[in-house]
């Protein structure tokens, strides 16, 4: 009994140390070395600051202000644009975002933010920047459905602004529309002004419409001109809509025939506004 414990005494440090190696070794194999990781995690972070997906979180969050910044400013730029533009002109309009338009559609018409409840009726003329955006063609209690001067039913009366000489532009779905002259040997040229027309019966005259880009006068029977159409229809975002209520035909100036002088002119007349656009 005394040689036991002698013996005891003399090795029970190396049976502790032995034990506990033991114990830790089977916990480590029980728990995959997440105790340990635990643990170096707790040593280690103070050393380390902020943890890595802690800096991530803060740098995205730093690219997300940053983003809605510039997209703010871009909104404020606009928006002042259209005001000094709305400034410039003599007439109160309705500025109107827009809020809707289809892929397949897009040169077509688009939906306004502003309807009946905003003062909207159906005939108003809807600018921006740059000159005419089209027309409405049909209004709810909140929208406005604009036929743009792009669509390929859009027939305006417009007159070049150097030369006087008239006929009418019909859109092509895209910003560059196709003018038709009255006149055989127009005079006009590249860079030349288009406005709308005395003989327009659905805008008013002398609206900003387009700059001449080329002439064509062997194309067909009438000779043409590709004009471009400098409302930014293309990046629509807000407009001006202006109230217009068209002259009747009776006030219109007579020709010889007692016709009004607008169906000689035109041919077939103005006829935007008319077509049913995805209906």
């Amino acid at each position: 009994m005394l040689s036991l414990r002698r013996w005891w005494l003399k090795n029970w440090l190396r049976i502790v140390l032995i034990g506990v190696s033991a114990g830790a070794v089977w916990g480590l194999r029980q728990t995959q070395g997440d105790v340990l990781t635990e643990i170096y995690g707790w040593v280690a972070r103070p050393l380390q600051g902020d943890a890595p997906n802690q800096s991530w979180e803060r740098d995205a969050r730093v690219l997300e202000l940053q983003q809605r910044l510039a997209e703010l400013e871009n909104q404020n730029r606009s928006l002042r644009s259209l005001i000094d533009y709305q400034s410039e002109l003599d007439d109160k309009g309705i500025a109107a975002p827009t809020i809707g338009r289809s892929a397949n559609g897009w040169w077509q018409q688009v939906v306004l933010g502003r309807g009946s409840n905003d003062g909207v009726v159906e005939g108003a003329i809807v600018m921006a920047p740059g000159g005419v955006v089209g027309r409405v063609e049909a209004v709810t209690a909140n929208t406005s459905r604009v036929l743009l001067l792009s669509n390929l039913s859009s027939r305006v009366g417009v007159t070049v602004g150097r030369s006087r000489f008239m006929g009418y532009l019909r859109g092509q779905n895209g910003n560059v529309a196709v003018m038709e002259f009255f006149e055989k040997l127009p005079d006009v040229r590249a860079g030349d002004t288009v406005f709308t027309s005395n003989y327009s019966q659905l805008f008013p005259a002398g609206l900003p419409v387009g700059v001449v880009e080329s002439v064509d006068t062997k194309s067909g029977p009438a000779p043409e001109a590709k004009v471009r159409i400098t409302a930014p229809l293309s990046t629509l975002e807000w407009t001006i809509i202006y109230p217009y209520t068209p002259e009747s035909l009776d006030n219109l100036p007579l020709t010889d025939d007692n016709e009004p002088a607008l169906n000689n002119q035109a041919g077939d007349g103005e006829s935007e506004g008319t077509g049913n656009v995805g209906q």
